[in-house]
Protein backbone atom coordinates (compact mmCIF):
# COMPACT_ATOMS: atom_id res chain seq x y z
CA UNK A 1 0.00 0.00 0.00
CA UNK A 2 2.59 2.27 0.94
CA UNK A 3 4.65 1.52 -2.34
CA UNK A 4 1.46 2.61 -4.11
CA UNK A 5 0.87 5.53 -2.51
CA UNK A 6 4.79 6.50 -3.35
CA UNK A 7 4.23 5.90 -7.19
CA UNK A 8 1.13 7.79 -7.27
CA UNK A 9 3.42 10.92 -5.18
CA UNK A 10 6.40 10.41 -8.25
CA UNK A 11 3.10 10.15 -11.03
CA UNK A 12 1.41 13.17 -9.46
CA UNK A 13 5.16 15.40 -8.99
CA UNK A 14 5.33 14.55 -12.57
CA UNK A 15 2.07 15.98 -13.75
CA UNK A 16 3.30 19.26 -12.21
CA UNK A 17 7.27 19.26 -13.92
CA UNK A 18 7.11 22.41 -16.20
CA UNK A 19 8.73 22.13 -19.72
CA UNK A 20 9.52 24.67 -22.49
CA UNK A 21 8.43 23.90 -26.06
CA UNK A 22 10.99 26.30 -28.06
CA UNK A 23 9.81 27.11 -32.07
CA UNK A 24 12.64 27.79 -33.62
CA UNK A 25 13.73 29.14 -37.26
CA UNK A 26 14.58 25.52 -39.05
CA UNK A 27 17.39 27.70 -41.55
CA UNK A 28 18.87 30.57 -38.43
CA UNK A 29 17.90 28.35 -35.96
CA UNK A 30 16.62 32.03 -34.97
CA UNK A 31 13.81 31.65 -31.88
CA UNK A 32 10.34 32.66 -32.97
CA UNK A 33 8.79 31.66 -29.39
CA UNK A 34 8.74 29.84 -26.43
CA UNK A 35 6.29 28.53 -23.91
CA UNK A 36 6.14 26.80 -20.99
CA UNK A 37 4.32 23.68 -20.33
CA UNK A 38 3.36 20.96 -17.66
CA UNK A 39 1.83 17.66 -18.67
CA UNK A 40 -1.35 18.53 -16.27
CA UNK A 41 -1.21 22.02 -18.07
CA UNK A 42 -1.82 19.83 -21.70
CA UNK A 43 -4.14 17.29 -20.29
CA UNK A 44 -6.32 19.85 -19.19
CA UNK A 45 -6.51 21.75 -22.67
CA UNK A 46 -6.94 18.91 -24.39
CA UNK A 47 -9.86 17.65 -22.01
CA UNK A 48 -11.64 21.34 -22.56
CA UNK A 49 -11.20 21.18 -26.23
CA UNK A 50 -13.06 17.88 -26.49
CA UNK A 51 -15.86 19.27 -24.08
CA UNK A 52 -16.24 22.55 -25.78
CA UNK A 53 -16.22 20.55 -29.34
CA UNK A 54 -18.67 18.01 -27.34
CA UNK A 55 -21.46 21.07 -26.32
CA UNK A 56 -21.02 22.40 -29.94
CA UNK A 57 -21.88 19.01 -31.58
CA UNK A 58 -24.88 18.54 -28.98
CA UNK A 59 -25.77 22.24 -29.59
CA UNK A 60 -26.37 21.73 -33.30
CA UNK A 61 -28.10 18.74 -32.99
CA UNK A 62 -30.88 20.18 -30.29
CA UNK A 63 -31.83 23.52 -31.90
CA UNK A 64 -31.08 23.24 -35.32
CA UNK A 65 -33.27 20.82 -37.96
CA UNK A 66 -30.06 18.42 -38.75
CA UNK A 67 -31.20 16.74 -36.05
CA UNK A 68 -33.54 15.64 -38.45
CA UNK A 69 -31.44 13.75 -40.84
CA UNK A 70 -29.41 11.65 -38.26
CA UNK A 71 -30.44 8.00 -38.35
CA UNK A 72 -33.42 6.71 -35.95
CA UNK A 73 -34.47 10.21 -35.01
CA UNK A 74 -35.47 12.48 -38.07
CA UNK A 75 -38.36 10.28 -38.78
CA UNK A 76 -40.70 11.90 -41.34
CA UNK A 77 -43.49 10.25 -39.34
CA UNK A 78 -42.33 11.44 -35.83
CA UNK A 79 -42.38 15.16 -37.10
CA UNK A 80 -45.42 16.83 -36.63
CA UNK A 81 -44.45 19.98 -38.77
CA UNK A 82 -43.88 18.08 -41.87
CA UNK A 83 -47.19 16.06 -41.44
CA UNK A 84 -48.97 19.17 -41.58
CA UNK A 85 -47.22 20.59 -44.51
CA UNK A 86 -48.19 17.08 -46.47
CA UNK A 87 -51.84 17.29 -45.51
CA UNK A 88 -51.69 21.09 -46.95
CA UNK A 89 -50.39 19.70 -49.78
CA UNK A 90 -52.80 16.90 -50.19
CA UNK A 91 -55.25 19.67 -49.38
CA UNK A 92 -53.95 21.89 -51.86
CA UNK A 93 -53.98 19.43 -54.62
CA UNK A 94 -57.56 18.43 -54.06
CA UNK A 95 -58.75 21.55 -54.25
CA UNK A 96 -56.83 22.42 -57.06
CA UNK A 97 -58.07 19.30 -59.09
CA UNK A 98 -61.99 20.85 -58.25
CA UNK A 99 -61.12 24.27 -59.23
CA UNK A 100 -60.20 22.33 -62.46
CA UNK A 101 -63.00 20.77 -62.87
CA UNK A 102 -65.76 23.30 -62.29
CA UNK A 103 -63.17 25.72 -64.83
CA UNK A 104 -63.45 23.19 -67.65
CA UNK A 105 -67.89 22.15 -66.77
CA UNK A 106 -67.91 26.20 -66.70
CA UNK A 107 -66.08 26.64 -70.51
CA UNK A 108 -68.11 23.82 -72.19
CA UNK A 109 -71.39 25.26 -70.76
CA UNK A 110 -70.69 28.39 -72.40
CA UNK A 111 -68.83 27.52 -74.86
CA UNK A 112 -71.21 24.73 -76.15
CA UNK A 113 -70.14 21.78 -78.38
CA UNK A 114 -66.71 20.30 -78.01
CA UNK A 115 -64.35 20.73 -80.38
CA UNK A 116 -61.79 18.58 -82.03
CA UNK A 117 -59.15 17.60 -79.85
CA UNK A 118 -60.64 18.66 -76.62
CA UNK A 119 -59.78 16.59 -73.49
CA UNK A 120 -62.89 15.22 -72.35
CA UNK A 121 -63.72 14.89 -67.82
CA UNK A 122 -63.15 11.32 -67.53
CA UNK A 123 -64.35 9.04 -64.39
CA UNK A 124 -62.83 9.15 -61.29
CA UNK A 125 -62.59 6.59 -58.68
CA UNK A 126 -63.60 9.01 -55.83
CA UNK A 127 -65.10 12.66 -55.16
CA UNK A 128 -62.93 14.84 -52.98
CA UNK A 129 -64.90 16.54 -50.82
CA UNK A 130 -64.10 19.90 -51.96
CA UNK A 131 -66.31 19.06 -55.16
CA UNK A 132 -69.48 19.23 -52.72
CA UNK A 133 -69.03 23.09 -54.03
CA UNK A 134 -70.00 22.25 -57.51
CA UNK A 135 -72.56 19.64 -56.11
CA UNK A 136 -74.69 22.79 -54.89
CA UNK A 137 -74.34 24.60 -57.86
CA UNK A 138 -75.62 22.05 -59.36
CA UNK A 139 -78.48 22.15 -57.28
CA UNK A 140 -79.36 25.44 -58.15
CA UNK A 141 -79.47 24.53 -62.10
CA UNK A 142 -81.36 21.52 -61.40
CA UNK A 143 -84.01 23.81 -59.37
CA UNK A 144 -83.82 26.36 -62.05
CA UNK A 145 -84.24 23.55 -65.23
CA UNK A 146 -87.48 21.89 -62.74
CA UNK A 147 -88.90 25.43 -63.24
CA UNK A 148 -88.35 25.58 -66.66
CA UNK A 149 -90.23 22.18 -66.96
CA UNK A 150 -93.02 23.21 -65.58
CA UNK A 151 -93.48 26.34 -67.83
CA UNK A 152 -92.62 23.67 -70.63
CA UNK A 153 -95.69 21.78 -69.99
CA UNK A 154 -97.99 24.24 -69.34
CA UNK A 155 -97.32 25.26 -72.89
CA UNK A 156 -97.68 22.14 -74.36
CA UNK A 157 -100.85 21.29 -72.23
CA UNK A 158 -102.40 24.98 -73.65
CA UNK A 159 -101.01 23.69 -77.15
CA UNK A 160 -103.28 20.55 -76.82
CA UNK A 161 -106.24 22.04 -75.93
CA UNK A 162 -106.10 24.28 -78.83
CA UNK A 163 -105.40 21.40 -80.90
CA UNK A 164 -107.42 18.35 -80.53
CA UNK A 165 -104.62 16.49 -82.93
CA UNK A 166 -102.65 16.42 -79.84
CA UNK A 167 -103.86 14.65 -77.53
CA UNK A 168 -102.47 12.14 -75.53
CA UNK A 169 -102.33 9.26 -76.81
CA UNK A 170 -101.30 5.66 -74.52
CA UNK A 171 -97.57 5.32 -75.41
CA UNK A 172 -98.45 2.13 -77.04
CA UNK A 173 -99.80 4.08 -79.88
CA UNK A 174 -96.70 6.22 -80.42
CA UNK A 175 -94.05 5.85 -82.47
CA UNK A 176 -90.50 6.26 -80.80
CA UNK A 177 -87.66 6.32 -82.70
CA UNK A 178 -84.37 4.34 -81.23
CA UNK A 179 -81.65 7.02 -80.14
CA UNK A 180 -78.94 4.45 -80.91
CA UNK A 181 -78.73 0.75 -82.21
CA UNK A 182 -76.59 -1.14 -79.85
CA UNK A 183 -76.64 -4.13 -76.95
CA UNK A 184 -78.17 -3.32 -73.93
CA UNK A 185 -75.69 -3.51 -71.03
CA UNK A 186 -77.92 -2.68 -68.31
CA UNK A 187 -81.63 -2.77 -68.37
CA UNK A 188 -84.53 -0.57 -66.52
CA UNK A 189 -84.40 -1.36 -62.79
CA UNK A 190 -86.37 1.38 -61.00
CA UNK A 191 -86.41 -0.77 -57.44
CA UNK A 192 -82.06 0.23 -57.95
CA UNK A 193 -82.86 3.68 -58.94
CA UNK A 194 -81.44 2.76 -62.74
CA UNK A 195 -84.32 4.48 -64.70
CA UNK A 196 -83.02 4.25 -68.09
CA UNK A 197 -81.25 1.77 -70.04
CA UNK A 198 -77.78 1.54 -71.35
CA UNK A 199 -77.11 1.45 -74.83
CA UNK A 200 -73.68 0.16 -76.17
CA UNK A 201 -71.90 1.63 -78.98
CA UNK A 202 -68.87 3.49 -80.77
CA UNK A 203 -67.73 6.62 -79.18
CA UNK A 204 -69.42 9.52 -81.47
CA UNK A 205 -72.13 7.68 -82.63
CA UNK A 206 -74.99 10.19 -83.34
CA UNK A 207 -77.62 10.05 -80.99
CA UNK A 208 -80.98 10.42 -82.14
CA UNK A 209 -84.24 11.97 -80.62
CA UNK A 210 -86.82 9.66 -79.79
CA UNK A 211 -90.14 11.94 -80.59
CA UNK A 212 -90.13 15.51 -81.94
CA UNK A 213 -89.66 18.47 -79.36
CA UNK A 214 -87.80 20.90 -77.43
CA UNK A 215 -84.57 20.46 -76.08
CA UNK A 216 -85.26 21.84 -72.42
CA UNK A 217 -81.58 21.12 -71.05
CA UNK A 218 -78.07 20.95 -72.86
CA UNK A 219 -75.63 21.04 -69.88
CA UNK A 220 -72.87 19.05 -67.87
CA UNK A 221 -73.09 17.77 -64.37
CA UNK A 222 -70.57 15.59 -62.42
CA UNK A 223 -72.35 12.55 -62.34
CA UNK A 224 -73.81 12.34 -65.75
CA UNK A 225 -71.22 14.48 -67.55
CA UNK A 226 -72.66 15.88 -71.33
CA UNK A 227 -76.49 15.58 -71.06
CA UNK A 228 -79.61 16.66 -72.72
CA UNK A 229 -83.08 16.33 -72.14
CA UNK A 230 -85.94 16.75 -74.64
CA UNK A 231 -90.06 17.32 -73.62
CA UNK A 232 -92.20 16.13 -76.61
CA UNK A 233 -95.89 16.14 -76.33
CA UNK A 234 -98.53 13.96 -74.55
CA UNK A 235 -96.57 14.93 -71.31
CA UNK A 236 -93.12 12.68 -72.22
CA UNK A 237 -89.39 13.47 -71.72
CA UNK A 238 -86.34 11.55 -72.95
CA UNK A 239 -83.02 11.62 -71.46
CA UNK A 240 -79.80 11.05 -72.87
CA UNK A 241 -76.62 10.93 -70.81
CA UNK A 242 -72.75 10.45 -70.76
CA UNK A 243 -72.48 12.14 -74.60
CA UNK A 244 -68.80 13.33 -75.41
CA UNK A 245 -71.02 16.27 -77.22
CA UNK A 246 -74.13 17.97 -77.52
CA UNK A 247 -75.27 18.95 -80.93
CA UNK A 248 -78.28 20.66 -79.35
CA UNK A 249 -78.66 24.25 -76.78
CA UNK A 250 -81.72 25.07 -74.77
CA UNK A 251 -84.61 26.06 -76.71
CA UNK A 252 -84.20 23.94 -80.07
CA UNK A 253 -86.84 21.95 -81.76
CA UNK A 254 -85.90 19.00 -83.00
CA UNK A 255 -87.32 16.56 -85.16
CA UNK A 256 -87.59 12.49 -84.39
CA UNK A 257 -84.37 10.92 -85.66
CA UNK A 258 -82.34 13.95 -85.84
CA UNK A 259 -78.96 13.71 -84.57
CA UNK A 260 -78.95 15.53 -80.93
CA UNK A 261 -75.41 14.18 -79.35
CA UNK A 262 -72.62 11.97 -79.84
CA UNK A 263 -71.56 9.13 -77.74
CA UNK A 264 -69.43 9.49 -74.88
CA UNK A 265 -67.84 8.32 -71.73
CA UNK A 266 -68.30 11.70 -69.73
CA UNK A 267 -69.19 11.62 -65.84
CA UNK A 268 -68.50 9.55 -62.98
CA UNK A 269 -71.05 7.46 -63.45
CA UNK A 270 -69.56 6.02 -66.83
CA UNK A 271 -67.63 3.00 -67.13
CA UNK A 272 -67.42 3.21 -71.11
CA UNK A 273 -68.78 4.77 -73.91
CA UNK A 274 -72.58 3.97 -74.01
CA UNK A 275 -75.67 6.26 -74.30
CA UNK A 276 -77.84 5.99 -70.50
CA UNK A 277 -81.42 6.66 -72.25
CA UNK A 278 -84.10 7.39 -69.98
CA UNK A 279 -88.00 7.66 -70.88
CA UNK A 280 -90.58 9.64 -68.67
CA UNK A 281 -94.50 9.79 -68.75
CA UNK A 282 -96.76 11.99 -66.84
CA UNK A 283 -93.56 12.45 -64.14
CA UNK A 284 -92.79 8.66 -63.64
CA UNK A 285 -90.07 6.52 -65.46
CA UNK A 286 -90.72 3.96 -67.94
CA UNK A 287 -88.90 0.95 -69.13
CA UNK A 288 -87.89 2.33 -73.02
CA UNK A 289 -87.10 -1.38 -74.13
CA UNK A 290 -91.08 -1.78 -73.98
CA UNK A 291 -91.30 0.89 -76.41
CA UNK A 292 -88.16 0.64 -78.27
CA UNK A 293 -86.09 -1.57 -80.42
CA UNK A 294 -82.44 -0.98 -80.05
CA UNK A 295 -81.09 -3.76 -81.95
Amino acid sequence: MAAENKRFGRFREKLKDTYRLVVMNNETFEEVGSYKLSLLNVYIMLCSIVLLVALVVISIIIFTPIKRYIPGYGDISQHKELSELYDKYVSLEEELQAQYTYTQSVKKMLVGDTYEGEEEIEETEEMPESLLNIQRIEEDELLRKEIELNEQIAQNKLLKADNPEEAEKPLEQIYFFPPVNGEISASFKAEDKHYGVDVMAPKNTPIKAALSGYVITSDWTLETGKTIGIQHSNNILSFYKHNSALLKKVGDYVQAGEAVALIGNTGTLSSGPHLHFELWNDGKPVDPELFINFN
